[in-house]
């Protein structure tokens, strides 16, 4: 069927973007919807023009787009998209972005720079979003952007089920790559049952995109397995330099678990090359065949997002999810 009732008075409806169909599609499949289909054009000057194909009058729409590269193309198009939901009728729009575009400029670190992740957020909102729902925000702050209600899911139970059944050894110990990130390595510590804990101290250069100097390990690696957990892979080169200083302090194997795979640049050769056995992350992005490689392995995010779909659709507890984690 096309969209799911509730006792014969509202109607959800999918619809996706151009960037990743083949999630929308899992997505659908998980809660037993189809996506509603849309004509998308682009006009020589590269304006974008797209339009739901069916009535979307009175629905609860689900706007499905992974801001993938060209992140401002589909971003322009979830934009465009939810616009035209808003002025033909529908009742409420939420946008899915399991990956939410800018979250790195959450925060000024000094004057005259922007804050573009609030940025989205007031787009969204001006196009016509009532709800946005996205996976493991680079910064919780985030949610207090959105003038409205933001679900925020976490990919951490998927992924630490995998690790648990395939590196659930006693020399397991989870490894945060920065201090920032200590607080979710001890969740994570937790979920696998109490494991150690250790962190990377490293600086940034703030004049310099995706430029990280590893500078040590804090915490006891040696002769162990690490876990060095992360919200996203970019250019891969602060984990592999992470993973570097595990195996200087003595650690025997380097696993990687992360949310978004985004993997620009070189990304995929350095994590190739390196020493780490395993990087895991989920397909909040698409992985394209040439970022594909023997030690990489994607996790479906999909039925976690069908859930939070149906939950919000029929007004249930998102939150109820995640033991109540937020």
């Amino acid at each position: 069927m096309s969209n799911l009732q509730v006792a014969g008075r509202k109607s959800l409806v999918l619809l996706s973007g151009g960037a990743y169909p083949q999630l929308a599609d899992e997505i659908a499949s998980s809660i037993g919807v189809t996506v509603t289909p849309t004509t998308r054009r682009e006009f020589a000057n590269g304006e974008l023009f797209i339009r739901p194909n069916e009535s979307v009058r009175g629905t609860d729409a689900f706007v499905i787009q992974s801001h993938t590269t060209p992140i401002n193309d589909w971003l322009m198009e979830s934009l465009i998209l939810v616009d035209a939901l808003k002025r033909a009728s529908a009742k409420r729009i939420t946008v899915v972005a399991p990956f939410y575009p800018y979250a790195r400029q959450d925060k000024k670190h000094r004057g005259r720079e922007p804050i573009s992740a609030r940025l989205i957020a007031d787009l969204f909102k001006t196009a016509g979003a009532d709800r946005l729902m996205a996976v493991d925000l680079h910064t919780a702050q985030i949610q207090g952007f959105f003038d409205g209600p933001v679900d925020h899911l976490f990919a951490m139970p998927l992924l630490s089920e995998y690790v648990h059944d395939k590196y659930g050894r006693e020399d397991l110990v989870v490894v945060s790559p920065d201090t920032g990130r200590v607080r979710t390595a001890e969740q994570w510590a937790d979920e696998l049952g109490g494991r150690d804990l250790a962190f990377v101290h490293k600086t940034r250069d703030i004049d310099a995109a995706n430029d990280v100097v590893a500078n040590r390990v804090v915490g006891d690696v040696a002769g162990r397995c690490c876990l060095l957990i992360d919200d996203m892979i970019d250019t891969a080169s602060s984990i592999t330099k992470a993973a570097e200083l595990l195996f200087t302090a003595g650690a025997t194997d380097v696993v990687i678990a992360a949310t978004h795979g985004i993997f620009s640049a070189t990304a995929t050769d350095q994590l190739k090359n390196s020493r780490i056995s395993e990087i895991i992350v989920t397909n909040t992005l698409p992985i394209r065949a040439e970022q594909e490689f023997d030690k990489l392995t994607v996790l479906s995010i999909a039925p976690l997002l069908g859930q939070a779909i149906k939950e919000v659709f029929e007004d249930g507890s998102v939150t109820s999810l995640f033991r109540g984690r937020s």
